[in-house]
């Protein structure tokens, strides 16, 4: 049976301390956790977290779990809680190159917020998680504070989050991001693939570049093996912008525009599409049921130079550039044609610039191209 140790406080003789104590001890700071730079760096975000706080919040940021008020659901028929996770991607190793980490926060909201935005749903809270190889406050408040931009472009409050040390695991300098937001809809609002009918007209929202995806064929065929003077050098094919600065624009947030629309003309959207990861192609057509096609017609919308900048450099063709990258649509809304005038005027009194780029046909659930050799054909660089 093992010895019990007992221990009172006042007694200082060392001979009544565990034998183990005398071999010098190794604190969690010489492990190479800093919790008191920890303790610094949410002192450092407070002021970040709190503009981004709605009227729901409840408590501060520093207690065991965030608090939200559910009363924003209470005039709701059936309110649906909606949740959404990403993260930013190799995005980052760009970003760390660059020495600026601010933006890359705007796109970790970004990904969530405008994915949950795909039911129509008005996002309310987000947090975060900073997983990073040596704490350093002055950097996680940069982090945090593009964060709290993010936030704050999409209403959602940041109300918690995580700031991991990982110290042998991961380098010091090395760091990556994961979000994870909640929205809420009423069910009898909801966007729903289901609802799209033939005839239906489709609505794009440009992207301001590449936005979150496809990173590591840019970093392969653009940046790698590049110096950094190189990559800061204004590009007269990226319209004066250096590679860095281009790759780094964040992605934008359709969150307002978009939820003015569906206030103010309730059911004029059917569905709605957030292009990421796999293109147009393979989003575009998450917003379709299984009897229609998305027929787009290519030319009929412009994108940022960078997009045409990296399809060149990796030499992709129309159709594989329209299944990797945005190609500047980051969001494609489906329309009620008897809507459409009222849905582009309220989204160009928001500052978009909307573009009819498509109708809905018959078919099978997939996306259909009419002109596809046109995608580059205002894109030179694209070409040579």
């Amino acid at each position: 049976m093992t010895d019990r140790i007992k221990v009172n406080a006042m007694d200082n003789d060392e001979t009544k301390w565990p034998s183990w104590t005398a071999q010098g001890a190794t604190t969690y700071a010489e492990a190479g956790v800093d919790t008191a730079e920890g303790a610094r760096a949410v002192d450092a975000i407070k002021d970040a977290v709190h503009r981004t706080y709605r009227d729901e919040v409840r408590g501060d940021i520093g207690g065991f779990g965030g608090l939200f008020s559910i009363n924003v659901a209470k005039n709701m028929a059936d309110p649906i809680l909606v949740s959404g996770t990403d993260g930013v991607g190799t995005k980052i190793q760009l970003a760390k190159l660059a020495g600026k980490h601010d933006t890359v926060g705007i796109d970790l909201v970004a990904m969530c917020v405008n994915d949950i935005l795909a039911t129509g749903a008005e996002p309310l809270f987000f947090l975060d998680y900073i997983a990073i190889g040596k704490l350093k406050s002055e950097a996680v408040a940069e982090i945090v504070s593009g964060i709290a931009d993010g936030c704050q472009m999409s209403g959602a409050a940041l109300i918690g989050g995580e700031m991991a040390e990982h110290p042998g695991v991961m380098d010091p300098n090395e760091y990556d991001l994961s979000g994870f937001c909640v929205g809420v809809v009423d069910r009898p609002e909801m966007l729903d693939p289901a609802k799209v009918q033939e005839g239906d007209v489709l609505i794009g929202l440009a992207s301001s570049g590449i936005h979150s995806n496809g990173y590591s064929l840019v970093r392969k065929v653009v940046t790698d093996g590049k110096t950094l003077y190189e990559l800061r050098m204004p590009q007269e094919s990226l319209g004066g912008q250096s590679v860095l600065d281009a790759l780094l624009e964040p992605t934008r947030i359709y969150v307002k525009p978009v939820r003015s629309v569906l206030r103010q003309l309730p059911g004029a959207v059917r569905s709605l599409a957030h292009i990421t990861g796999g293109g147009i192609t393979e989003n575009l057509n998450r917003a379709l049921p299984e009897n229609m096609d998305a027929e787009l017609h290519v030319g009929t919308w412009s994108m940022p130079p960078v997009i045409p900048f990296v399809c060149r450099a990796a030499h992709l063709d129309e159709h594989e550039a329209l299944k990797t990258f945005n190609m500047g649509l980051g969001m494609v809304l489906v329309v009620d044609p008897s809507k459409v005038d009222q849905v582009m005027d309220i989204l160009e009194a928001e500052g978009e610039t909307p573009t009819v780029v498509g109708r809905i046909i018959p078919g099978s659930g997939e996306v259909a191209y009419v002109d596809q050799e046109k995608l580059f054909a205002d894109n030179p660089s694209a070409e040579e």
